[in-house]
């Protein structure tokens, strides 16, 4: 079983960006982040502490400007925190683990999925593809990952 964590390592090797939306709540433009197009099969993971966060199988394309997702891949991973920031209440997306800010999640997704749209920065995110999971201890998750 992994040991998911925060460390002064993972943080050292975030790029600028990568910092900025994770350490400090920030929001990359929307349309511009590396994931937001990504169709391959596979999860993708916290940048900082590689805790896994949301399948292939649960992406959509809801057209905000960032991937979006249906659902974690194991709630336990992601915390849901009232953001009253920006004159408005959201509900913000942070890892459990590393505390990395993610994103936010809306009431808005597929109805028959949940409804929910969890709206996330490409840059607080790794994607493992499904090929390499099971060499990078993912290998519970692969019932997630569907075939393409």
């Amino acid at each position: 079983m992994n040991t998911y964590q925060k460390s002064q390592d993972a943080i050292s090797a975030l790029t600028p960006e990568q910092f900025k939306v994770t350490q400090e709540n920030a929001t990359e433009r929307p349309g511009t982040g590396e994931l937001l197009d990504n169709i391959l099969p596979g999860i993708y993971v916290d940048i900082v502490s590689s805790e896994p966060l949301f399948a292939s199988s649960a992406k959509y394309e809801s057209g905000c400007g960032w991937p979006s997702f249906t659902k974690a891949i194991d709630p336990v991973n992601v915390n849901e925190i009232t953001d009253n920031t920006l004159g408005m209440t959201r509900i913000e997306v942070r890892s459990a683990h590393g505390d990395s800010h993610l994103g936010h999640v809306f009431p808005d997704g597929p109805k028959d999925q949940g409804g929910l749209r969890y709206c996330i920065n490409s840059a607080s995110l790794r994607f493992v593809h499904r090929d390499e999971m099971a060499n990078e201890g993912y290998e519970a998750y692969l019932d997630q990952v569907e075939d393409i």
